[in-house]
């Protein structure tokens, strides 16, 4: 219960009487405040049930090219005729499940594909291909839909039979990735204010950093791209940032994250660790050393809290200190037990901090929480997991005394948990923010009670979580285009990726497909 002895002098005065601050004992009014962090949940996992769907080969098949016949399939309980009504014109989102194993991320995977139907063919969507690789053996793969949910959603079967090996069938459920119903391009205020590209064949742009008046925009390399870097915008007006500089290496075109701290710019490098790069002269960074020792090491994300840089490498957290920023120098590093067990996939993909705990978004173990004030000594305060974990980003503060976590997995049906960790060796979930089970979420901001989501094909949200466990969506803009004029979209990994929230007045993001965009802040 809390105590206001400055009351509302309007309900007073509607009572009979004035009040002020000093307004006697009986004028106290007493009002109910819930300082809880919410009610625990149950947590079924991200998955869900496989898909509803059984395409099974006859026993007759005895070869290769056995898998590639309409009539080695068993298509009974199948609806060929609803698949005439598919609607093509745009990219799925598609979940490949085994079905001969138990529902675990390692045989479950989301990948986008383009489908085509034949109404005049005996199946309307059966599409065979073959692979014939010198040194490795001859392999038929068929893909096969077995019933349309409308014009939207397929379900069906992808099976590949390689000689010398038993078939392997996977069952599929594709969803079309388009807008959700009844929304506009953006609402809530979240209006495009400016937007400049990295060019042509200059990667996927995956992350973003600004400081000193300028955006970093790093890029990863990929078929249909081209090869990675890193690209430096003017901000001096932005509603048209000025691209003024980019740098690539021919070797290493894989750089996934970056921050800054001082005149340093860090780069997450999939060939050489951590690029440091010199930014005293924010238009022209210079390349003075990287953190590989030597070694060919693969850094993903990095983070920069006070003095202290923190770098997902490989299978360990890598902590550097960074007081000369151009300097780092390493105080200590962890590795999960969980990154040693067999099956497990998992390994450290993102993290963040507060005050001395380390908290760790480690794929298939969940969120990790770490004590980590002794770099040299971390320990493992908890964790918290759950089924078909894909935990992949996280921001965590303190609301009404209460330590929360916001926790977004990347993957199917992977969305936004919120996590009381008040308990460390005992998280739990108490709130959670889900669109669809096709479209995840890449990375997130918190900044006071506004959460920033990156969220893929679905764009930019942003949810006031003045109550953490009741997440309320107030705005959005959506930044993927599902027929771009650039690039082919075949991956559901596109749309939003990246975000930051200076505290500039603006939100500035990466869309994979368009480069850097300009919001205001909410």
């Amino acid at each position: 219960m809390v105590k206001w002895t400055c009351v509302v002098v309007a309900v007073v005065w509607w009572l009979g009487g004035a009040a002020g601050c000093d307004s006697p004992d009986r004028d106290v009014i007493e009002v109910p405040v819930d300082l809880s962090p919410g009610t625990p949940l149950p947590d079924p996992g991200d998955l869900g049930p496989p898909p509803a769907v059984r395409c099974a080969l006859r026993v007759s098949v005895s070869s290769p090219d056995d898998c590639g016949k309409l009539e080695s399939y068993d298509l009974t309980g199948c609806d060929l005729e609803s698949l005439k009504g598919l609607d093509t014109s745009g990219p799925f989102n598609v979940r490949f499940h085994d079905t001969s194993t138990a529902p675990t991320r390692s045989f479950d995977q989301l990948l986008s594909r383009y489908y085509f139907v034949d109404p005049e063919a005996a199946h309307p969507m059966f599409l065979v291909s073959t692979a014939e690789i010198p040194g490795r053996p001859y392999s038929v793969t068929a893909e096969l839909g077995c019933r349309a949910e409308g014009t939207d959603r397929v379900l069906g079967c992808d099976v590949s039979c390689e000689e010398g090996k038993p078939p392997r069938v996977l069952s599929f459920e594709g969803v079309r990735t388009l807008r959700r119903p009844g929304e506009a391009e953006s609402s809530g205020g979240l209006r495009l204010i400016g937007e400049a590209a990295t060019g042509a064949n200059t990667g996927l742009a995956v992350d973003v950093y600004v400081t000193k008046g300028h955006a970093y925009v790093v890029s990863i390399d990929t078929y249909f791209s081209g090869e990675g870097g890193l690209f430096v915008f003017d901000l001096a007006d932005r509603t048209a940032p000025r691209l003024v500089n980019s740098i690539t290496h021919p070797d290493d075109a894989y750089w996934n994250g970056v921050w800054a701290k001082d005149d340093a710019l860090y780069v997450a490098s999939a060939a050489r660790g951590v690029l440091v790069f010199d930014i005293s002269d924010p238009a022209s960074p210079r390349l003075i050393k990287d953190l590989s020792g030597g070694m060919r090491r693969s850094t993903h994300t990095l983070f920069v809290n006070g003095n202290r840089l923190y770098a997902m490498d490989n299978g360990d957290v890598l902590i550097f200190d960074v007081t000369q920023a151009r300097e780092p120098v390493l105080l200590g590093s962890y590795r999960d037990e969980s990154s040693r067990m067999p099956g497990r996939n998992s390994y450290p993909h993102d993290a963040t901090s507060l005050n001395h705990l380390l908290f760790v978004n480690h794929w298939g173990a969940g969120l990790l929480i770490l004590d980590a004030r002794d770099p040299a000594n971390v320990k493992k305060l908890g964790a918290y997991e759950y089924p078909n974990a894909m935990s992949h980003h996280s921001r965590v503060a303190y609301f009404q005394n209460n330590l929360i976590a916001f926790e977004g997995g990347e993957g199917w049906g992977a969305h936004l948990r919120v996590l009381n960790l008040n308990d460390p060796a005992k998280p739990t979930l108490i709130g959670e923010y889900k669109l669809s089970d096709e479209v995840s979420i890449h990375n997130m901001e918190l900044v006071g009670n506004r959460l920033y989501l990156a969220h893929f094909q679905h764009g930019v949200r942003v949810l006031d979580v003045t109550v953490p466990s009741r997440p309320r969506e107030i705005a959005y803009h959506h930044t993927w285009r599902e027929h771009d004029p650039v690039f082919l979209n075949v991956s559901p990994w596109e749309g939003a990726v990246g975000v930051r929230v200076p505290g500039d007045g603006y939100v500035y993001v990466v869309d994979s497909q368009r480069g850097l965009l300009v919001f205001p802040e909410l």
